[in-house]
């Protein structure tokens, strides 16, 4: 094993991210992108990778790897586990929440990376601290961003127009002004940008 003490910061990191990739990698459920069908979790988190850097291109080595791991290896805790009501979605929630915190901390663990990182990248993914933590902000109106620009229109297929419309004040209420600028600069389909606006009509 490489002593990530050995390491660049940006060496170590690529390691970490090499690891978090390989397990999302697995994922049976696929995401039409570009053209070509990839591991779903794989892509959102190359996704929410890249709107952590847009918005904190100085973004700190935790929110770099809290970013990359935030949905590891979902799809092993499946929704359909839980019962298929609001306190059934929240254990759901609080469960991945705490499923995804372990998995990246063992992997990170077994890279060599000190307790000290491994615990600040667990709170940022348990969402601890938030709003005032500074990288916790930058992650949710990341996470809230792909949302908005990625998974809105496969959402608006399979949901009711009410909880749709929830879903939106709720992301739009956690965001920072400077993620909302750019939330609304995003090229929406007319119907999703009718439905961004009848939310914030709201």
């Amino acid at each position: 094993m490489t002593d990530p003490a050995n390491l660049s910061p940006a060496a170590r990191l690529a390691d970490a991210f090499r690891q978090f990739d390989a397990a999302n990698a697995l994922d049976p459920n696929e995401e039409l992108c570009a053209g070509v069908l990839r591991p779903r979790e794989l892509v959102y988190a190359e996704w929410l990778t890249a709107w952590v850097m847009r918005l904190a291109p100085d973004a700190s080595e935790a929110l770099r790897l809290a970013a990359r791991c935030q949905h590891l290896r979902r799809w092993e805790i499946p929704r359909e586990q839980y019962p298929m009501d609001r306190p059934g979605y929240l254990r759901w929630r609080a469960d991945l929440k705490q499923f995804h915190a372990r998995a990246a901390g063992e992997i990170l663990g077994n890279l060599g990376f000190p307790e000290e990182l491994i615990g600040r990248v667990r709170s940022l993914n348990l969402k601890q601290n938030f709003p005032q933590d500074p990288d916790a902000r930058v992650l949710e109106d990341a996470l809230c961003l792909v949302f908005l620009e990625h998974q809105l229109p496969g959402l608006a297929r399979k949901t009711t127009p009410e909880k749709l419309l929830n879903a939106l004040r709720k992301s739009w209420g956690k965001m920072t002004p400077a993620a909302r600028e750019l939330a609304l600069a995003l090229p929406y389909a007319p119907a999703e940008k009718a439905l961004l606006t009848q939310a914030l009509a709201g």
